[in-house]
């Protein structure tokens, strides 16, 4: 029995020596493929227990946490603001927020892919308007010269709200398209027929450097890539060139992120890769798809909370 006291007592002192993690999410993820579960046990492994917080719940006390990690957070694009706040609290209690608030008020627009086109990034060919005004769609399909596009909010996620369209789309459409975007922000690229051919590669970084690449395929008859709607996840291997652009992607940031999610796709003359989005907020990580790669998120987190601790 003093045997048996003495190691309940060790538990007990290893679990409140735990240091205290929330993972943002979403209140109802009906729908999703979330996996941060998969990096609980070894984040315990080292000390952390993660709890999974619904990023609008009210009144948490979130100096109770020692770090606030944005994961799943997959419903902020329709309460920027209300996200924006509960961040900002987050900070204000003195809790370390991953990826930080300034990186994430960067990123919420997709305005960020013309800064980073800036720095020498290849980027799909972009066209940027404040508003479309009834009629104004058809002149900007002919200003992009293709023959199909893909039209998207600059404040979005999870491609909601995203058009591809083509001269008949637009014929039977134009009033739809142009009421969605009458008082938002917009972008125009033509469409990548790589997408559709060969798929859209995701490398994952943790603290800059690369984790796993996945490819993501649509349904037939879509052209989104998410899981949610449809689109089929499998690892593989990234070629250099792809690498190479990946890490382009990463030293063009002013700061290394915990977590980072680079997109490309294969340029339409097949002699580059595109950088689709560079995702800093709550990208999907797909740790499930690589063996390791929960285990390396979680050293990567607990590094940079040690770095933080001693420096």
């Amino acid at each position: 029995m003093v045997g048996e006291t003495r190691s309940g007592d060790r538990d007990q002192k290893r679990v409140s020596e735990l240091r205290r993690c929330a993972f943002l999410t979403m209140t109802d993820p009906t729908g999703f493929v979330i996996d941060d579960e998969t990096a609980y046990e070894p984040l315990r492994a080292l000390g952390w227990d993660v709890d999974a917080v619904p990023w609008s719940r009210p009144r948490v006390a979130w100096n109770e946490y020692d770090l606030v990690v944005i994961r799943s957070s997959w419903d902020y694009q329709h309460r920027v603001d209300a996200f924006l706040a509960v961040l900002a609290e987050i900070v204000d209690a003195g809790t370390r927020l991953e990826n930080g608030i300034g990186l994430v008020r960067w990123n919420l627009r997709k305005t960020y892919l013309r800064d980073l086109e800036r720095r020498g990034l290849s980027t799909v060919p972009t066209l940027w308007r404040d508003r479309l005004a009834p009629g104004e769609l058809e002149g900007l399909f002919g200003d992009l010269g293709c023959d199909e596009a893909v039209v998207k909010p600059i404040v979005s996620a999870n491609a909601d709200g995203a058009y591809r369209l083509d001269a008949t789309v637009i014929r039977e459409r134009a009033s739809e398209v142009e009421l969605s975007f009458s008082d938002r922000g917009l972008l125009a690229q033509p469409f990548v027929r790589s997408v559709l051919e060969e798929g859209e590669y995701s490398l994952c970084y943790f603290n800059g450097e690369h984790s796993h690449t996945v490819l993501k395929t649509p349904k037939r008859g879509d052209f989104r890539v998410q899981e949610e709607h449809g689109g089929v996840i499998q690892a593989v291997t990234a070629e250099p060139a792809l690498c190479d652009a990946g890490r382009a992607a990463l030293c063009a940031l002013d700061e290394t992120p915990l977590y980072a999610r680079a997109d490309f796709v294969r340029s339409n003359d097949g002699n580059a890769f595109w950088l689709m989005e560079l995702e800093l907020i709550e990208p999907a990580l797909y740790l499930r798809m690589d063996a390791g790669a929960p285990e390396r998120f979680a050293r990567a987190l607990n590094g940079r909370m040690a770095r933080q601790s001693t420096g």
